[in-house]
């Protein structure tokens, strides 16, 4: 078993080792062991309301997910209040684990939430999806549902 410690740490080496501008990265599984160790962690989806409606969301510890779009949907338009939202289920010191579809977004998420104060914001590697296999498809190479964590489907 890991120690918060341990995944702490994993999480600041990825941040010097890869010169992230905001606290980490974690590993799906990585994030998951830190989610059950530590309670006052959030993971916060990024993702748009119908990426949850048609594809599903971790499943984690009570009050410990929250939604909040980096984009809406349609049209992909930025969520002008997405730092104001995130103020709603963090403070500035609040261990948040951003997750979007294959890591693209969180990381776009915690640089901006890390601008605005925030300073344990980390990014969830591989995402919720992962990457596209040979043929096109998601949850089959990489991410949440690929890893077998917990999630829900649509």
């Amino acid at each position: 078993m890991t120690t918060l410690e341990q995944l702490y740490a994993q999480a600041d080496k990825r941040r010097i080792d890869n010169q992230l501008p905001y606290a980490g990265a974690l590993s799906p599984a990585e994030a998951f062991e830190l989610l059950e160790l530590d309670p006052r962690v959030r993971l916060v989806d990024v993702r748009t309301r119908a990426e949850l409606d048609w594809v599903g969301r971790p499943l984690v510890g009570d009050g410990q997910y929250a939604h909040i779009e980096w984009t809406r949907y349609p049209g992909a338009v930025p969520n002008a209040e997405f730092v104001d939202q995130l103020r709603q289920v963090a403070t500035p010191d609040t261990p948040v684990l951003l997750l979007c579809r294959s890591a693209a977004r969180s990381k776009l998420a915690a640089v901006a939430a890390t601008q605005a104060g925030f300073t344990k914001m980390m990014d969830l590697l591989e995402g919720f999806e992962g990457d596209k296999d040979s043929q096109g498809h998601r949850k089959t190479v990489s991410g949440w549902c690929f890893r077998g964590l917990p999630w829900i489907g649509a």
